[in-house]
This record gives C-alpha cells, sequence and structure tokens, in this order.
C-alpha cells in the first residue's frame, strides 16, 4: 500500500511537472509548459507543449490576482487532461486534443485580459496568440494532425485562428434542421387564482440605424470589445461597455413610452458571401464573425407576470443576462436559447439547432429572461445568482420573489429555406446555436415600472 502510495504521489508530481505551473507565495512563478514523459518500454510518450502564459503577464494587481490564478490553474489542469488523452490509447488524434485545448485556452486567457484590466493595469496584448499549443513526441516539435499529414509547431488545429484569418467551421450542416420535422408542443403551466396574467410591452423599434458595437457592460464594463462579437441594440442610444447607471438614466431611447432600459443581442449575418463593413474588425471578421448583419423583421419586448401569483417591481438598473455565450464550451447549464419560425411556434422551441422554415415564415429568435430576483442585488459577481427562473409551477426558489419576465422576439425576413446564416459568437463558440443570449439592465422610470406592475397584476394588456 505505501508503495502504491508513493507511486501515485510520484504521478502526480509528474503531471504537474507537464502543466508547467507553479503558483507560489503572493505572485506568479514560471516553469516550461509542456514536458515529455517516458513510456514503460523506454520511448518519449507524446505530450502537449504550450507557451507560458505567465510571463507575458505584466504585474497582476492584487485585486485580479486571484482570478487571474484561478485561470492559470484551470489551464494547467486542460493541459494535464490533454496529455492523458494522448496516453490513453483511445486512438484520439493530436488534432482533435489540440482544438479542444485551443478553445479551453481561449477562453480562459480573455478571462485574464478582463480580470488585469479591471484590475487596474493595462490589458495584456496578444495573448490570444499563447492559446495554441504543440504535440511532442521527442523526435519532432510538429503538430501531428489527423490523416497522418503534419502541421509546423505553433499552427493553428482545425477551428482555430490563423494568423488574421477567421476560424475555420461552424455552424456546421447538423446546427440545422427542417422546423417542419420538429413535433408540436402541448405543455403549458396552468394560472393559478392568485396568477398575474396581464403583459406590458416596450416598443423600442428594431435597430434600423444600425446602434452596433462589439463591448458588453454587464460582463466586461470599462472595457472595449470585451464580447468579441457584435450586438443589435434598442431602448437606450448610444449604449457601450462604458455606460453607468448615470449614463444610462440620461440616454435618449428608440422606446416610445420613455423606457431607457437597454435590450441588446447578438447580430445575426448572412453569411453566404457579402461582406459587412467590420469584415477586418475586432468584433467582426477579425475574429471569425463575417457576413452581412441582418436587421430585425420585428422586436417584440413584452413583460408577463407569474402563473401563480403577483409580480413585484424590478429594482432600477437590474441587470439580467439569459443563455450563455460559451455554453458549448461550459457544458450548457445556463443555455437558454430557443429558435422557432413564425406560424409554426406550437413546435418544440430548438436550443441546440437553427430551424430551417418554410417559404412564408420568418427566424424567429426567443429570449426568456429569469424571472424571480433575490430582492438586495442588481447585479452579482457570476452576473446569474441574483436572479433565477421560476420552476415548472411558476415557484420562484427560496429568498426570490417574482418580477415581471422579459420574453425578446426577434423575426428575420429573407431566410425561408436558408442554412447560410449564423449568429455572431466568440471565436471559439464557432456560431453555434445554443450560445444564443440576451442582455437586459432595466433602466425603466420608476413611475412606468410601477404601471407595467400594474398591468400585469390586475390581467391588462398595455403597451
Amino acid at each position: 500500500m505505501n508503495q502504491r502510495h508513493k507511486m501515485n504521489r510520484t504521478r502526480r508530481k509528474a503531471l504537474l511537472a507537464v502543466a508547467g505551473l507553479v503558483l507560489g507565495g503572493g505572485g506568479l512563478a514560471v516553469v516550461n509548459a509542456g514536458a515529455n514523459a517516458s513510456s514503460p518500454g523506454g520511448q518519449t510518450a507524446a505530450a502537449v507543449a504550450c507557451p507560458s502564459v505567465e510571463e507575458r503577464l505584466p504585474d497582476v494587481s492584487a485585486g485580479a490576482r486571484a482570478e487571474v490564478r484561478r485561470d492559470l490553474s484551470l489551464m494547467r489542469q486542460d493541459i494535464v487532461a490533454a496529455d492523458a488523452r494522448l496516453a490513453s490509447g483511445k486512438g484520439v488524434s493530436s488534432r482533435s486534443v489540440l482544438g479542444r485545448l485551443w478553445s479551453k485556452r481561449s477562453a480562459a486567457l480573455e478571462r485574464i485580459e478582463i480580470a488585469v484590466e479591471r484590475g487596474g493595469s493595462a490589458r495584456p496584448q496578444n495573448l490570444q496568440s499563447l492559446s495554441l499549443c504543440t504535440v511532442q513526441d521527442g523526435k519532432t516539435a510538429e503538430v501531428k494532425a489527423q490523416g497522418g499529414q503534419q502541421q509546423g509547431a505553433g499552427q493553428p488545429p482545425a477551428g482555430a485562428p490563423g494568423a488574421g484569418q477567421p476560424p475555420a467551421g461552424g455552424p456546421s450542416p447538423e446546427d440545422f434542421v427542417d422546423i417542419t420535422t420538429v413535433p408540436p408542443n402541448v405543455q403549458k403551466a396552468r394560472a393559478g387564482r392568485s396568477a398575474s396574467t396581464g403583459t406590458f410591452r416596450s416598443r423600442c423599434g428594431v435597430n434600423a440605424q444600425g446602434l452596433f458595437n462589439s463591448d458588453n457592460v454587464i460582463v466586461a464594463p470599462g472595457v472595449a470589445n470585451g464580447a468579441h462579437h457584435t450586438h443589435d441594440y434598442v431602448g437606450a442610444v448610444g449604449v457601450d461597455g462604458f455606460t453607468t447607471n448615470e449614463s444610462l438614466a440620461a440616454s435618449r431611447t428608440t422606446c416610445t413610452n420613455g423606457d431607457r432600459s437597454t435590450y441588446y443581442w447578438p447580430v445575426l449575418r448572412d453569411r453566404s458571401g457579402v461582406q459587412e463593413s467590420d469584415a477586418d474588425k475586432q468584433g467582426g471578421g477579425a475574429e471569425g464573425n463575417i457576413g452581412a448583419i441582418l436587421t430585425p423583421a420585428t422586436v417584440s419586448l413584452q413583460f408577463v407576470g407569474n402563473p401563480r401569483s403577483k409580480v413585484t417591481a424590478m429594482p432600477r438598473f437590474l441587470r439580467i443576462i439569459t443563455g450563455d455565450a460559451k455554453a458549448n464550451a461550459n457544458g450548457g447549464a445556463n443555455a437558454n436559447a430557443r429558435f422557432t419560425c413564425t406560424g409554426l411556434e406550437n413546435r418544440v422551441e430548438l436550443k441546440d439547432k437553427y430551424p430551417i422554415c418554410p417559404q412564408g415564415s420568418k427566424l424567429m429568435r426567443v429570449s426568456k429572461f429569469q424571472s424571480c430576483w433575490d430582492g438586495k442585488n442588481t447585479d452579482s459577481a457570476n452576473h446569474r445568482s441574483h436572479v433565477a427562473f421560476a420552476d415548472a409551477r411558476g415557484t420562484c426558489p427560496a429568498g426570490f420573489r417574482p418580477i415581471p419576465q422579459l420574453v425578446q422576439r426577434v423575426t428575420y425576413n429573407g431566410l425561408a429555406g436558408s442554412t447560410g446564416f449564423a449568429i455572431d459568437s466568440f471565436p471559439e463558440s464557432l456560431h453555434k446555436p445554443v450560445t444564443d443570449h440576451g442582455d437586459f439592465i432595466n433602466a425603466m422610470p420608476d413611475a412606468l415600472m410601477k404601471q407595467a406592475v400594474s398591468c400585469i397584476n390586475t390581467g391588462r394588456r398595455c403597451g
């Protein structure tokens, strides 16, 4: 037993050496990433080698150090996992291992950039170039690609962006489904005696003015291009990564009722050949978001009630994110994408597929936001835990109260029968439909929110 324990300790040390990361004292210490371990037969086994991140980082402030350490630790674990996959003997290709590792490292590096900048230091430049790793087998430093071909060391795996090039892949033909083959959905919550059955609408246009940017003031405040993909905006005019509660309250609005809230979501693009003016810019073609941005045909912003109880007012400047822009990498726990086609809304809403709509039907994106609030906070560290979804019966979790639920529906003309479109996404998310999401900051004047709550609780339809 003691001998086995010693062997396990030795193995753990070897894996940590492969990871190439030591977090010591109050700072960040560096060792080389990637090391080759010997196989039982004496030959050098294939191992992942990744460029060092730590030596490219500026001085990390105390406020950002814990977050940066956490992401560096995750990157260490990802390298260990990649080595384990290579050593598993299960026929995995170097290409698939490196592709998965690139996706995770790219996301972690972006989080590090944001954390460093939030901590008061200059945003690190070109960290994304460190997302690409190689496989070394002791004889060459070349990446072994699928099918026996070889790529030069440092060359991106399939799906990763090359030097100045958009990422290959995404969406794939498997990401589309004929909506007419989707079964009907007859599930509907029954309203109780105390239900709040009214609705309230804000009419805020369709962003015909082309008010775009690739910031995200909720997730990355104070950061330019914090989303790495482009958003449509309606409601408050001029919202970007540097918007504050004060500037939001004083903004002009595209809404007809004085609603100064900001509503934003990833743009949809026609990827069939026509390029947009941002073809070589951040948030656009430089990060794989190619094609002409499509202006929605309609945008419906409807607030609905709760099937079991009355709703209470949202606090001003409440921030809500629904869905997950990195759902395909994060496991899908927060995914909330919903696609359908007009005239076929009785079908099951698609969560991980784009619909192919029939002639005469419009593509529709539906975003249903969280409808329960903790009664205290307008935001939280993960931008999620201060709000929650009610269960199927409409019951909020303990400690949460029901609030008006924003249901956003965005439709598009001209896509019947098409598979040539996709939402904007982070580069590593490959435009997958499951990554669709929506963002909302409530900036309704108090009197307007009071009117909305009254309409909903008394069963009226307003706006």
